[in-house]
């Protein structure tokens, strides 16, 4: 007993040191600031998301192993309820014919209580004194009268001897029945036996087969795959050894003037081939640009006259800005002296009713100890 009560306490203690370890984690992940206003642990989340996959992948696993042992079993379900319902069949079958053959209405004991036919084959009460129906009871045949009792006992005999014989026989022909409905159960059993393993060497030859051509197919397809790998680099290498000489043998490296003539016009020039201007295409430019010089300075003189109207216009308009801009100011004075005394007559309100409530509302103000009770604990 003291044992026992002695692990019990290890047991309690253990279970609050790991109580107050999940409250001290819990307290440490929601305390944490970076947590809080970050985001939540993606390390753990991460990790819940692993083990959900690994759990879902053991989880497939087993039910692709259960399923296929259940296609097993309903394959042998097939074959074991197909070989139940022939045998069902047969033994009906074999009961029908038995039935038909040895257990006909008119061989029936009491066949002649129920015989449609019974009035039309019904004898007189007394056909002679050897008639066996005259018992006691019929009153046709009385005490001292018995003529016939060495014959009758011996058809009962010869009665009871034949019925024994058919007793026998029936006997004899229902072992016969059962023994060749057991010879049938064992040879369909041993068929269906022989068939589920035909069945079974035929699936195992075919995966055999199926392995064999996958392991054909992929080794064609490495052989393609090296070939085709060793026509690219050799088309590649081709490829490397035509553009070198081309670039030797180019126009570029030569240096050929006549590749800089475009087909648009002989005024335009292939920039990228093209290797300078001639004198005649230089003295041309300077012309252009002396040309273009004198225009420039026409167009000065005319921007000078035009910038000059401009700033009358210019001063015209900072005169008429300046007397406006005068009256919005005169406007803007009078506004804030109306803002002012608003403000000042709204500021001695409010601080009538901050004085109202701190000396009439607010007369127990919270302390530290108060704010310390809160965030003690992850509840």
């Amino acid at each position: 007993m003291y044992k026992v009560d002695i692990q019990r306490d290890l047991a309690k203690a253990a279970a609050l040191e790991r109580k107050r370890n999940k409250e001290l984690q819990r307290q440490s992940r929601i305390f944490n600031v970076k947590n809080r206003t970050i985001g939540v642990d993606v390390e753990t989340l991460a990790n819940q998301v692993a083990e959900r996959k690994s759990q879902e992948e053991r989880e497939k696993a087993v039910n692709e192993a259960f399923g296929a042992q259940q296609l097993y079993y309903d394959k042998l379900a097939l074959l074991l309820e197909e070989h139940q319902n022939q045998k069902t069949q047969d033994l009906n079958k074999a009961l029908l014919e038995f039935r038909e053959q040895y257990q006909k209405p008119e061989s029936r004991r009491e066949f002649d209580l129920n015989d449609p036919e019974g009035l039309k084959k019904d004898k007189p009460a007394r056909i002679s004194d050897d008639d066996p129906r005259c018992g006691p009871a019929s009153l046709q045949r009385f005490q001292g009268e018995d003529l016939s009792t060495t014959a009758r006992k011996k058809f009962q005999q010869q009665q009871s001897r034949s019925w024994l014989t058919e007793q026998q026989k029936e006997k004899a022909t229902t072992m016969a029945q059962q023994k060749y409905s057991d010879n049938l159960f064992d040879l369909k059993r041993i068929e269906l036996d022989q068939r589920a393993m035909h069945l079974s060497n035929l699936e195992e030859e075919c995966r055999k087969a199926i392995n064999v051509a996958v392991k054909n197919i992929n080794q064609a397809l490495e052989a393609e795959l090296t070939e085709k790998q060793r026509v690219e680099k050799q088309r590649t290498q081709e490829e490397n050894f035509a553009e070198m000489y081309n670039h030797l043998t180019s126009n570029i490296l030569t240096e050929n003037p006549a590749t800089a003539n475009s087909v648009f016009g002989s005024h335009r020039v292939i920039t990228d081939r093209w290797k300078g201007m001639t004198p005649q295409q230089l003295e041309e430019i300077r012309k252009a640009q002396e040309e273009q010089c004198q225009e420039k300075k026409i167009m000065k003189e005319e921007e000078k006259k035009l910038d000059t109207e401009w700033d009358k216009q210019r001063l015209l308009s900072a005169e008429v800005g300046l007397t406006i801009q005068r009256e919005q100011e005169k406007i803007s004075r009078h506004l804030r002296e109306s803002l002012d005394k608003y403000n000042q007559q709204l500021a001695r309100e409010q601080n009538t009713h901050l004085q109202y409530l701190e000396q009439e509302v607010y007369t127990n103000p919270p302390t530290a100890q108060y704010f310390a009770q809160f965030n003690t604990s992850s509840r």
